[in-house]
Formats: C-alpha cells, sequence, structure tokens
C-alpha cells in the first residue's frame, strides 16, 4: 500500500529524501522543512516525482 515518494528542494529543486507514504489515506502533497545539503540551509521540500 505504501509507495516510495521523492523530496525535492523549492529553491534548487533537487531530489533529497526518499521516504513511503500511504496515498489513499494521505492523497494530499507532503510538504515539509528539512536541511537541503547542496544549498547548504534549512528550505522546504515538496513531493516530485520519483
Amino acid at each position: 500500500m505504501r509507495e516510495l515518494i521523492a523530496l525535492g528542494c523549492t529553491e534548487c529543486k533537487r531530489k533529497n529524501y526518499f521516504i513511503t507514504k500511504n496515498k489513499r489515506k494521505h492523497p494530499e502533497k507532503f510538504e515539509i522543512n528539512k536541511f537541503c545539503k547542496f544549498c547548504k540551509k534549512h528550505l522546504k521540500h515538496k513531493e516530485a516525482k520519483v
């Protein structure tokens, strides 16, 4: 049931994190503040295509 999704930085657009998510229970896009190792700061990361 759980699907692999990638989290991409909103500033540099690179995929930094991969997590799993149940798309039936949570169909909305996932968004969280995480550290981007390329930008070297905490930024919003949104769900992106794998």
